[in-house]
């Protein structure tokens, strides 16, 4: 079966979300503001693979599946699925994980028993997704060897509450006033058989790490779905960050390891910039000039922008399929 193939890591020195707890002054003002408004935007391209194995999930209002309490002003979900060895699992999960994780976050009393709840919530949606599918797997035979990587971002009020498996990666585009310019933010960690913890993981179950791959074969560590290598240490354990947003927080960047094979992620941000740019001569009175367009100028500006994002991926080499979803902030796009 075609596995995953191996993304370089970023360097080191890129600034890093503050996703603890924090009660700095600019977060606390932060909280008094408004609340943010989100929307998402994507585009796929399928490069040179023979069929689209990817999956997302665009929900601007969440709160159609969950009953929140109404300390909860605004709700949003975004997920996408990196799908390999074919594209069941990333499908299944694209359809089941956001139910489960609505079934599993309480409703209230408040805004903080919410937010309590967060972290096993999401445990347990993206363990019962796994068992699901293995379960789905296994009725036929051939037994389905799909997998899939994860990364989901929830909107809370101002919060961003951002789970992954394996190396679809999520970083917050940061203006910083002072420098006069973007920073990149990781709010995930790329899971791959090479970094140290998830080696010893997968060597005390009893498998082996061959040329960065698991068995030689599977590059990311932990996943929904890949049956075969879940007795050699493939965890659907996520990791869980939580990053308050700031009121110069401008988008968030979802995209799978097809993206990132061609960006680093601070040119991707500048990519967006330019392109940003160039969109906005392109699209300028487009409603106007076709009749038959449905979609506003918001839409097909970031529409735009997510289409030359993941065709200069391509551009640039990348024989991966390439989804990327933009999760626009406040009113950037005015």
């Amino acid at each position: 079966m075609a596995e995953k193939r191996s993304a370089e890591n970023e360097s080191s020195d890129e600034p890093q979300p503050k996703i603890a707890k924090s009660d700095s002054s600019e977060n606390a003002k932060n909280e008094a503001d408004e609340v943010v408004r989100a929307r998402g935007f994507y585009s796929m391209r399928k490069g040179e693979r023979e069929d689209m194995q990817d999956a997302h999930v665009l929900l601007d209002d969440f709160s159609a599946q969950v009953a929140f309490c109404s300390d909860i002003k605004r709700s949003a979900y975004y997920a996408i699925f990196d799908g390999h060895g074919g594209q069941r699992a990333a499908k299944f999960a694209a359809e089941r994980l956001h139910t489960h994780l609505a079934e599993k976050i309480a409703t209230g009393p408040d805004a903080k028993a919410v937010e309590q709840s967060l972290k096993r919530a999401h445990l347990d949606a993206y363990k019962k997704t796994d068992e699901r599918f293995l379960s789905e797997a296994t009725k036929v035979k051939p037994s389905w060897k799909d997998g899939t990587t994860v990364t989901t971002v929830l909107i809370l009020n101002n919060t961003l509450f951002v789970a992954n498996l394996g190396d679809s990666r999520a970083v917050l585009c940061r203006y910083k006033t002072e420098e006069s310019r973007e920073i990149a933010l990781v709010l995930t960690k790329d899971h791959s058989p090479q970094v140290f913890e998830e080696r010893m993981r997968i060597q005390k179950a009893g498998g082996n790490v061959k040329d960065g791959r698991i068995m030689g074969m599977l590059e990311v560590s932990r996943s929904i779905g890949d049956g075969p290598f879940k007795a050699h240490g493939v965890s659907c354990v996520p990791d869980i960050k939580k990053c308050p947003l700031l009121p110069n927080d401008r988008y968030v960047l979802i995209a799978c390891d097809g993206l990132w094979k061609a960006f680093s992620n601070q040119e991707a941000l500048q990519f967006i910039a330019d392109s940003l740019v160039a969109a906005k001569v392109e699209t300028k009175g487009a409603t106007i000039a076709d009749p038959n367009e449905t979609r506003s100028s918001e839409q097909i500006l970031w529409d735009n922008v997510c289409g030359r994002l993941a065709a200069e991926a391509v551009r640039r080499g990348c024989g991966d399929n390439v989804t990327v979803v933009i999760v626009v902030l406040k009113t950037f796009w005015q």
